[in-house]
Formats: structure tokens, sequence, C-alpha cells
């Protein structure tokens, strides 16, 4: 039986881990992937800080019009898994745990939507933006790393 405490810390448990275990060369795909989606964010202007202070500033539709479509596909995307069971490649089940609101949403919301109106970054493209030399963006992410860090060691006082 799951305490309150395992319900309320649901969201820090991965329920989709992997049982199978693979060699260290076939993480590459993943990393090919991942130079592809840069890119992407980069022929894209989706790292462009002027196209992030343009969101902010209600200039233009260009993020507003990215974000949607990544939110449209994700939300297809978890309809279709849930509907016809989809597996993963290698035949697991997907199972995405529900998670429930609570007000610390909202305002990590805000201190996220703070941050990357100050900096023009967010964590994914970070690494897109250091790889076309913006070598400035290093000390956003450090930053997000510890945040992240910080977040972790007073996760348990913080309230619920």
């Amino acid at each position: 039986m799951a305490t309150e405490k395992d319900i309320r810390h649901q969201d820090s448990v991965c329920t989709n881990e992997s049982r199978l275990h693979h060699k260290w060369y076939c993480n590459l795909k993943y990393l090919l992937v991942g130079i592809a989606f840069g890119i992407v964010f980069v022929k894209a202007e989706i790292i462009s800080w002027f196209r992030i202070q343009e969101m902010f500033r209600f200039q233009s539709f260009h993020m507003y019009g990215v974000i949607g479509s990544a939110i449209l596909t994700g939300m297809i995307s978890v309809f279709l898994i849930k509907k016809i069971n989809i597996k993963t490649i290698h035949g697991e089940k997907i199972s995405i745990a529900p998670k429930k609101f609570n007000k610390g949403q909202v305002y990590g919301g805000l201190i996220f939507g703070f941050g990357w109106a100050v900096t023009g970054a967010c964590p994914g493209p970070l690494f897109a933006q250091i790889g076309t030399g913006a070598l400035a963006v290093t000390v956003t992410l450090l930053s997000a790393i510890f945040g992240t860090w910080v977040y972790g060691y007073f996760r348990e006082k913080l309230p619920h």
C-alpha cells in the first residue's frame, strides 16, 4: 500500500525505467537525435535571444507557434500511447503516472519563465546555444545545474 509520502512524491519515481541493458554505443542514437534537434533549433531560430525577447514582449507569434505545436504534438502522443497501448521500441509497456496539481507548480513556472526571460534560454536549447559559440550561456547552464541541486537539497522541506 502506497503511503501519503509516496503518493505526494510520485512524480519523482520513473515508472518507465527499462529493464534492458545495452552496450554503451547503443546510446549513440540519442546523441545523433540530440544533434539533429540542435540543428533544427538553430535553423528555426528557437534558440535566438531576440526571438525569445519578442515572445515575452508579445511582438511575434513565432515562439508561441513553436511552443503550441509542441504542446499539441505532446497531447496527441500521450493520447495515442494511452489509447492504443503503444510500447517502446523494445516492446516494453509505457505507463504514465497521474500527476496531482499543487501551487508549487505555479511558483516554479513563474520562476522558470522569469529565468527564461532574463537569460533568453531555457534548459533544452542551452546546449545548442553553447554549440553556436554563445559561450556566455555557460553561466546560465551552470546556474540551472546549481538551481536543480538546490531544489533537490531543499525538496523535502518545501511546502507541498
